[in-house]
This record gives structure tokens, sequence and C-alpha cells, in this order.
């Protein structure tokens, strides 16, 4: 039975792979075939259809658009790109490398209060990586939230100004705007149609003014606490990487219990071991927070202050200050009021690591702090073997640049000293970002390395020092030239622009333009008004009248030189170079030639 059904289906088998056949050969030569032909080659009710290769887009001279909100596409860009390197980034640390991590850096903090200024210095193992300062007249906005004006709105910056009651307009983009709490959840999420000029927007300060730039400002408020940060009116949880993995999954569970459903947290380090009463007062204290501000909003007359930050002082302290800190050195009195009062009340656990400057001694010069800070404002950065860093900020970006300096290496060839060159200039950089608080772009050019494994090597160790940094960053791959791009979040102004401002006479730019030619007095050559110019300012101070009557007798001098009739001057004796022609005789005859035709020439 089987043979036969084997014969029977070998037939059809062979019929439709004959009529595959055909109509391959119909598609390949293109010939239109009958209609009998297709009702005895096909099967009935089949359908035929060849797919048209995809034509290539020509390139278009003209400006394309996107559909919807340009700066929410790149927004959702940002987080596709942060999303893939996140599958990239490495695991989560273990418990035992959290701990080594801890132990391998003493940390200090030293705060010293001086009239109306206070400093923060940051040490780890006695070198300074980060500084804070406060000035009463340059005051941070970052973190206020204020019930703000819309002035305008402009659609096709997706952009709109709002009146904070700050002088200056600060700019709240497309982005940054909170659609869900304006009722916009579903429809199209243009600027335009959600704000109008004369409404009040509740916002809060994320930048401060830079330069000519206004404060930026987000709709999507944040309020920070001291384990954790609070998002109203969000959803999402968020738990910080630098924490170990069990370490998360004990938060992760106490967060289902104390997080209310219409807000969001994200966890800081510092809640590592922190106790489920603790971060339910941090919850309640800041939900408290909240309900008030939205109080303040109803009630308000926009442009008004709704929360203002606490002092610097108090913020460094509440989001830096944690057990990774050995002691905390405070010197005066009103700044050890305000720390000692904070600490004792949110993290008494913490209060015996403080202590207080009581010594006549400058705190700052016993740790060596103003000596580092004077060569942080240096252009150029000397590494410990000899080599340099040349770091230049520009309008677009910071431009960091390795020399070898005075290292000639210590044996080996010149692949080893270029490396070890290059992997004590990533820690040197990472501590001058940190120290310099440097944002924005930052493009590092690295001496060339030949080994890939060096300079795997080398991106290794940047990433790893790195790693100590609070500020958000990102480091993107090395370009076909060799050079490294990262970003790094600018918030502040940075320390060059604490302890500068800016030159009245070149604008900051470092050179003074002249168009100007420079005038001579009267006639003579380049040596006689060259003397007469190095030397003039200084007779003019000193001898006005003699200065004044030298000027006018060499100048008579030079008129009478012009004035006069010319001299004839002895005429030069012609000798022939013998060189020239092929024998004596011939040069001799030359220069009778040349006699002849002198005298002619003078009858």
């Amino acid at each position: 039975d089987e043979e036969d059904e084997t014969e029977t289906d070998t037939p059809s088998a062979a019929g439709t792979s004959s009529s595959r056949r055909r109509r391959r050969r119909r598609r390949r030569s293109g010939d239109g075939a009958t209609e009998a032909e297709a009702v005895t080659d096909d099967p009935e009710r089949t359908v035929v259809k060849v797919r048209e290769p995809r034509k290539k887009e020509e390139p278009s001279d003209e400006v394309q658009s996107i559909k919807g909100s340009t700066r929410l596409e790149a927004k959702k860009q940002r987080r596709r790109e942060g999303r893939e390197q996140g599958r990239r980034r490495v695991p989560i640390i273990t418990e035992a490398e959290f701990l080594a991590r801890r132990e391998a850096v003493e940390r200090v903090m030293v705060v010293r209060q001086s009239g109306e200024r206070t400093q923060i210095g940051v040490l780890e193992d006695n070198v300074l990586v980060e500084h804070y300062v406060n000035k009463e007249q340059a005051t941070s906005y970052v973190g206020n939230v204020y019930l703000g004006k819309v002035q305008n709105v402009l659609p096709s910056m997706e952009a709109a100004f709002v009146d904070i009651g700050k002088g200056r307009n600060a700019v709240l983009y497309a982005g940054e705007v909170n659609f869900e709490a304006l009722g916009m959840s579903g429809g199209p999420r243009r600027i335009e149609a959600a704000l109008k000029s004369g409404q009040s927007v509740l916002v809060q300060v994320t930048k401060d003014p830079i330069g000519h730039k206004g404060a930026r400002l987000t709709s999507q408020v944040s309020l920070p606490g001291r384990y954790l940060v609070y998002v109203p009116e969000g959803s999402m949880t968020g738990i910080s990487r630098k924490l170990p993995d069990t370490e998360r999954a004990r938060l992760k569970t106490i967060l289902k219990k104390i997080v209310p459903e219409d807000a969001g947290v994200i966890v800081r380090t510092a809640a590592e071991g922190a106790s489920e009463d603790e971060l339910r007062r941090d919850v309640e204290r800041l939900q408290a927070q909240w309900e008030d501000i939205q109080k303040k909003a109803k009630s308000g007359n926009a442009p008004t202050l709704l929360y203002g930050e606490p002092d610097m002082t108090v913020r460094v302290v509440r989001d830096i200050f944690n057990e990774d800190f050995s002691k905390v050195v405070v010197s005066g009195d009103e700044a050890w009021d305000t720390i000692h009062g904070y600490v004792s009340h949110v993290a008494p656990d913490l209060a015996d690591r403080l202590q207080r400057w009581t010594s006549e001694t400058d705190v700052f010069a016993v740790h060596r702090i103003d000596e580092q800070l004077m060569k942080a404002l240096d252009r150029k950065v000397w590494l410990p073997s000899g080599g340099s860093l040349v770091i230049d900020k520009t309008e677009a970006m910071i431009v960091v640049d390795v020399n070898t300096g005075k290292f000639t290496g210590q044996g080996g060839n010149l692949e080893e000293t270029v490396t070890r060159n290059n992997l004590e200039a990533a820690e040197e950089i990472v501590r001058q970002l940190r120290l310099r608080d440097l944002g924005g772009i930052v493009v590092v050019d690295f001496i060339d390395m030949v080994l890939e494994s060096n300079r795997d090597l080398v991106m290794r160790r940047l990433l790893e020092c790195l790693g100590r940094d609070r500020t958000k960053h990102q480091v993107a791959e090395v370009t076909s030239l060799g050079l490294v791009q990262m970003t790094r979040k600018r918030v502040g102004q940075g320390l060059l622009e604490s302890f500068s401002e800016t030159c009245v006479h070149c604008n900051g730019r470092g050179v003074i333009v002249h168009m100007e030619q420079p005038t001579s007095v009267g006639g003579g050559g380049g040596k006689r008004s060259k003397k007469r110019g190095r030397g003039a300012a200084q007779e003019i101070e000193g001898r006005p009248e003699q200065a004044e009557a030298e000027l006018e007798v060499e100048t008579e001098a030079e008129v009478a030189a012009e004035t006069a009739a010319p001299v004839a001057l002895a005429e030069p004796e012609f000798v022939p170079d013998e060189e020239l022609y092929s024998s004596a005789a011939e040069a001799e005859a030359a220069a009778t030639r040349g006699r002849g035709r002198r005298r002619a020439t003078r009858k």
C-alpha cells in the first residue's frame, strides 16, 4: 500500500514542480502569459505577485521635518540609546566590591566660613577632588519651585519663556513640559497647545543662568530628601546602581510598602543601610512638602517662589555626606550650628563624625586646599611623572590635550612611555573635571598608542575613575582620530567663574585686536623710526620739552636732506667675472665694451 501511495503522489509532485519552474521562467523573461496558459499551468484561485525591487531614496535638497515635537523625539532617541547602553553596561556590583571600593579611599569634608563666603572641599586621600563655594551675591536657584508666568511661546523653537521674578526670563522646552498634568495625555503634544501667554505654570529650576542664557526650567517637579528623591505625579521607582544587589533587593521590598500609588521615588546611595522607619519619614516629609507647594500655587499670584532649596552648606551635606566619609571638619560658628543641627536631626548616627575646628590656623591652609585651588585655576596642569594637561574651555566644548612634557620614561620603549603617561592623565582628567566643575561636551586628545590592548587599558582606567563622580556623565566611543568623547552634566557655573570676572578690555578673549597701522613721524629709514618709537613714550613722560625739541631738529635735518641737490657718486670699477667667459681675452673685451657704452651715455 505504501508503494501505491508513493506512486500516486509522484506525478502530482512532478506537475507542481514543473509549474513552478514555468512561473519562474515567465518572471525572468518578463513575457506575459495568456489566460489559457495560466489556467492550465496554475491551480484554480492562484494569485501570482511579483515583488518590485525596493527603490533607493535619492538624497533630497529640501529640508525635511518630523511629525510631532522635535524635542520629544530627541528625548525618545536618548532614552533608546540609554537602554541600549544599559544592556551593555557592567552588571551591578557585588557587596564585596562595594565595600572594597569604600575602604579604598579615605574621604574627608572640610568646611570654612569666612564672612559671607562659605567654602566646602572634598578630599580623597588628602587630594582635593571637589569644591563648592557659596556667595551671597551669586545664589543658586537650582531646585527652587516657582509659580511662573508665561511671557511668550515660540512654536518654531518648541520653547516657552517664563517669568519667575528674577529679571531675566527662564526657558521651558517642550521636552520638559508635563503634558499629563495639563490634561493633554491623549492628544498631540505641542507646546503652543499646552501653554499660552499670560498663563500661570508650576516650574522648577534645573540649571542656573550661564552667560547670556537664562535659567532652565522643567514642569516635572522632583523634591530631594536625605535618602530618596520624591517625584509627585510619577510612576517610576529607581534605585542607585552604585548599591550592591542585596541592598537593592531589600530597598525594593520596603518601597512597595511606603511609596504612595500616585508618586514615584528615586533611591539615593545614602539610603544604604537605612531602616524602613527612616525611609517612611523621608517619604512622608516630602509628601507634606508637595502638598504645601500645591496649596501655595492655588492661592498665589505669578510670579512667586513656592519652595526654596536650603542653603548650599545644608544641600551639600544632604547630598554628599554619608558612611563613606571618615570625618567632617567645620570652621565657623554659624556653619557649625547649621551642619550639626541638620545632621543630628536627619542622620544622628553620623553626628560623631563631625569635628569643630577651633585652632587659629586656617583649616584650608592645614589641608593645603588653597594651594590646590590655585593650581586648578591654571590652564596647564602638571602630572606627577612630568607630563602635562592643557585644558581649554570653548563655547562648544571642553578640550583636553595630553602631553608627555618632561616625562621621558623609565626604560622600555616609546609605547610603554606613552601608555604610562596616558594612564596618569586619565586619573588627573577626571579629578580636574570634578574639581573645576566642567560640564557639557568634553573631548580628550590622548597621545596615540599603537596597541589596542593599551588603548583599552586607558579607557578602563578612565571609566574606573569616573565611577567616583556623582555628576551624571556618559562616555562615547573613540573617534577615528583617536579622540575620546564624553558628556558631563553642567549644573553650576564652574570653579574659574566663581573666582574670576571677565576682562573689560578684551571681553574675555585674551587678545586685543589693533586694526590701525603704526604711524611714524617724518620720513627716514626703519631703524630711526623704530628707535624713536621705542623710547618716545619715556622721553615724553620724563622730559617733554626736550623730546619735542629733538623731534623738531630731526625733522628739519630730514627736510634739508630731501631738498639738497643730488651729488654724483664715484663710478665703481668694472671687474669681469672670468667664470662667465670661455677665456681671459673674451672677458677683457667685454669689459672694454662696457666702459665704452658708459662714456657714450655720459656724453
